[in-house]
């Protein structure tokens, strides 16, 4: 009764932000927003050009329009919040809209590792066996491959907050971070948090090992299959083809890469570098994503040029 009389169970976390970096939130939260805006602003421009341009009708356009909603919901389940810390220190974050924030932030990063997969393999089957593209990668596949991404990461996700549900939570609230990730959560728990730690590692080196396996594999069926080819001008474009997607894995992985290891074994890393690479993690990718698509592939560039260019005729008329 007495231990039931003296612990409350919290009903808010606060959100530090960046630890001491408090006094340049202001300023911080200035290219959080132009990021949030451009991310918007290029995804948009991405599924609209796809959409109402014919010969964009192709597996590898619709994998990008996927990726493009996608990191369209990854930013904004992120950066609004992010922007409330930085702008009007709304440090207070509920309880269960915390848990529901890194719900969504995890899941919409596992199913942007499942488009690359899914790009990975569409450049596969497009350079290594060309003549059944169209019979493989139907509208049909595509879809379902999308359709698998999310539910992988729906029922991968799922458990983390539903692990964290069962934790007390007494006496700390304060999260070192600019939002709800899963292993600051759960280091706040008044209990054994073995269970869950060892989840939620499994969970990222898990996608991380499958997922990078696959697309490391694929590109070497690709550079193997190009390098066959006899002629050095089928060669650039074969691997041309194949430069923006490339691009994407490098700006995707790479501060994924840093901020888990950092988390992990990093322990003399400060929290503000560590934070700011979580969040640049978050916020980078979704912005140059559109911007990689629209200066590497051709068919994109010249449909944007095209907009452009037509909307300034109208305006001269």
């Amino acid at each position: 009764m007495g231990d039931n009389a003296t612990h409350h169970h919290i009903s808010s976390f606060f959100l530090i932000g960046i630890p001491g970096l408090q006094d340049f939130h202001c300023w911080i939260g200035i290219p959080v927003f132009i990021l949030f805006i451009l991310t918007l602003l290029g995804n948009s421009v991405i599924t609209v050009i796809v959409k109402l341009e014919p010969s964009l009708h192709q597996p590898m356009y619709f994998f990008l329009c996927m990726l493009a909603a996608n990191d369209m919901a990854l930013a904004s389940s992120t950066a609004p919040k992010m922007l409330g810390i930085f702008w009007f220190n709304a440090h207070r974050v509920v309880f269960n809209i915390c848990l529901a924030q890194m719900y969504f932030i995890h899941t919409f990063c596992i199913i942007e590792s499942a488009l690359l997969v899914a790009m990975a393999f569409d450049r596969y089957v497009a350079i290594c066996i060309p003549l059944r593209y169209t019979t493989i990668l139907t509208t049909p596949v595509v879809v379902k491959m999308g359709a698998v991404g999310v539910i992988r990461a729906i029922l991968m996700v799922l458990p983390c907050p539903l692990l964290i549900k069962r934790l007390p939570y007494y006496t700390k609230c304060v999260i070192n971070h600019a939002y709800c990730e899963h292993m600051a959560v759960v280091k706040l728990a008044s209990a054994n948090t073995f269970i869950n730690r060892v989840y939620g590692i499994s969970v990222a080196l898990s996608v991380m090992t499958l997922d990078l396996g696959l697309i490391v594999t694929s590109y070497i069926k690709i550079l193997q299959a190009v390098f066959r080819l006899s002629s050095q001008n089928a060669r650039s474009k074969a691997l041309g083809t194949c430069a923006a997607h490339v691009c994407t894995i490098l700006v995707s992985y790479t501060p994924a890469l840093f901020s888990f290891l950092t988390h992990r074994i990093g322990k003399k890393v400060p929290p503000s570098i560590h934070i700011i690479f979580a969040s640049l993690y978050l916020l980078v990718p979704p912005t140059v994503n559109p911007l990689v698509y629209g200066v590497k592939t051709k068919q994109i560039r010249d449909q944007v040029v095209g907009l452009l260019f037509s909307k300034k005729k109208i305006s001269t008329k």
